[in-house]
């Protein structure tokens, strides 16, 4: 057999339910799919492959799965910092998305994302936001795997001007993209249970289920949301949700600060999916997710770092390194989350709370290549006792040198091969002067 794409010459973490590693590991790649997964012993020649990738003694494992984000507020990193959430939402967020949130500015602010992303070694994003459309063609060119949503909110948004189309607009949006790429998976976002009644949940999620979509909604992201839906409904949020039948295995909970022993049931026992975005919930102040709960009860779990507007980059290598540290302080107990299940809520579980869980998120054969390399020969990855340790307490977005999605080399050697990163970086620079000079 001659493999498209041969790796080699680093220490293979599969991430598969073994946890199995080689320590001169070597993958082989047809197509878009893994055909061969296994060691190399010493003085054995490489396979018959296209192309080599030479992990340089450094690390080989799967690209890390971003369970949530809104790409395009790029745009807007920085612009309103050290606020709480409402009024850093209502009073910055909401008025600024109203002047500057346009089609084009989406798409520049989505490439930038996607940019950074790649370079550090996110393979798949879960995206909700307004303009979906123009961050599904950012997406297609960056040649990110991408589960996209468009924005639906009950007052006027950026795009649907009359609330009574949000729905609709959704689903237009789905219908121009679903079966169009098999790196563009299509979806719904509502964006919460306070921002969205009952009659617009609802209907969201008959056209997810008609569609076969995955849908996604913040939920319980702060004590106040928890308090005003059960002031309004005598419910907890995910109760509420429950009752009206929004909670199913292709629901995706994101942030579940505020969940209670009854909603981890209620999740668990509706197979719903959770991202956990703690970056931006230490940055806004929302609380501090159950994590540890939430994986004792069996619940799926991924990590996503929401928007750069709410955490400031998409660097998911910090964002494992945060979960396990805060987890600990929390709970006065360094065992609370450990390396090994930070790297499995970036990898294999944020693929399955998206849905993804037979196509992604380990290195196995049949899976959909999606592979990174990790350069190790820097000062901070000296020595390395665990390589599973070093990538949750050392890595950085930066020690990512090659990335590999469906099959397709996006990244080589710390260039990206997609996109012109000048043109990108300029493009939305302009968008910012315009904003800074406003603001």
């Amino acid at each position: 057999m001659i493999y498209d794409i041969v790796f080699h010459d680093g220490v293979l973490l599969t991430v598969n339910e073994s946890c199995e590693a080689h320590e001169n590991g070597v993958v082989g790649v047809v197509d878009n799919r893994i055909q061969m997964v296994g060691a190399r012993t010493p003085g054995e020649e490489l396979p018959r492959a296209r192309r080599y990738i030479d992990a340089c003694g450094g690390i080989i494992m799967p690209g890390l799965v971003n369970t949530h984000t809104h790409a395009a507020m790029a745009l807007f990193r920085g612009l309103a910092d050290d606020l709480p959430l409402l009024s850093w939402l209502e009073e910055h967020m909401f008025k600024a998305e109203a002047r500057w949130v346009t089609p084009e500015s989406v798409y520049a602010a989505a490439r930038l994302a996607f940019a950074e992303m790649l370079l550090s070694g996110t393979t798949t994003c879960c995206d909700g936001y307004f303009f979906e459309d123009a961050v599904a063609r950012a997406a297609q060119e960056a040649g990110i795997r991408a589960v996209l949503a468009q924005g639906i909110l009950d007052f006027p948004a950026p795009g649907v001007p009359d609330p009574s189309k949000n729905v609709s607009t959704a689903m237009d949006f789905i219908g121009n993209w679903q079966n169009q790429s098999s790196r563009i998976i299509p979806g719904m976002f509502c964006h919460s249970p306070y921002t969205c009644g009952e009659q617009t949940l609802r209907r969201a999620r008959d056209a997810a289920d008609e569609a076969g979509c995955l849908l996604q909604i913040h939920v319980a992201e702060t004590r106040g949301e928890v308090e005003k839906i059960n002031e309004k409904t005598g419910r907890s949020p995910f109760a509420y949700l429950e009752s009206i039948g929004l909670l199913t295995d292709k629901t995706l909970a994101v942030h579940a600060v505020w969940a209670s022993e009854e909603d981890v049931r209620l999740i668990r026992d509706n197979g719903v999916g959770v991202s956990v975005t703690t970056e931006s919930e230490m940055k806004l102040a929302s609380g501090v997710a159950p994590l540890p709960r939430f994986l004792e009860a069996g619940l799926v779990v991924g990590l996503g770092t929401d928007g750069c507007a709410s955490n400031n980059n998409q660097d998911m290598f910090q964002e494992m390194d945060f979960v396990a540290k805060l987890h600990k302080v929390n709970q006065l107990d360094p065992t609370a989350l450990d390396a090994r299940t930070a790297l499995h809520l970036a990898t294999r579980g944020g693929a399955a709370a998206v849905g993804l869980e037979n196509e992604i998120g380990s290195i196995e054969v049949g899976k959909r290549a999606d592979i990174i390399t990790i350069d190790t020969a820097k000062p901070h990855w000296t020595p390395m006792y665990d390589p599973n340790s070093h990538l949750v307490y050392v890595a950085k977005g930066s020690d990512v040198k090659n990335v590999v999605i469906d099959g397709h080399l996006v990244v080589e050697n710390r260039v990206v091969r997609t996109m012109n990163m000048g043109q990108v970086i300029e493009e939305v620079e302009k968008w910012a002067l315009q904003i800074a000079s406003s603001h």
